[in-house]
């Protein structure tokens, strides 16, 4: 039996327990959107370190995870790697055809798979999945397309938040959550 995500109407709790892929956004998602350039011309990204443990705890019950970004940085490919994210695509512009490559290489289906973006240009990619979400901030036509807006931020919790519901709606965050109190 699914734990109890009370907020959520059944139709998407649906179409979270029937997920097996979960791709998210970087600048915006799983950071605050805000780019800082050092003066020797490095970037600097600050991530959530729950959020990451959010995403170890999804990874841990069985789905596959992806970045998909519009821009490169060594950073989001360290911290893919930190997570245990091999799918991990930098510079595409084209969001949905780099998800239909991850949808055949983890042999899923559009309706088995998640994303989570915050800006037009994600968009394509968030209108074909199963389940679409995003952040308070993004935009209107963004926020209207989604299955689900965050609570919390992006690079603040907003991930943490989606990966706890994902679990209760697969009936994974309670066992979850047991094996730390054991």
């Amino acid at each position: 039996m699914a734990d109890t995500v009370p907020h959520l109407p059944r139709e998407v709790e649906s179409r979270l327990a029937g997920l097996r892929l979960m791709a998210f956004d970087v600048d915006g998602v799983l950071t605050d959107g805000r780019l800082w350039y050092a003066e020797d011309g490095s970037e600097i990204k600050a991530f959530d370190a729950r959020d990451g443990h959010g995403l170890k705890m999804l990874r841990e019950a069985g789905l596959q995870l992806a970045l998909i970004t519009s821009r490169k940085s060594a950073i989001v490919e360290r911290r893919a790697r930190e997570l245990g994210i091999h799918h991990c695509l930098q510079g595409i512009e084209d969001k949905l055809s780099g998800l239909r490559g991850i949808l055949r290489s983890t042999n899923c289906r559009e309706d088995e798979a998640g994303f989570m973006g915050d800006d037009l240009l994600d968009l394509p990619v968030l209108a074909r999945v199963g389940f679409a979400a995003t952040v308070p901030d993004a935009p209107e036509a963004v926020r209207a397309r989604a299955h689900l807006v965050t609570r919390r931020a992006g690079g603040r919790g907003a991930v943490r938040e989606l990966c706890e519901i994902i679990l209760a709606a697969k009936g994974e965050l309670a066992p979850m959550i047991a094996r730390y109190l054991a």
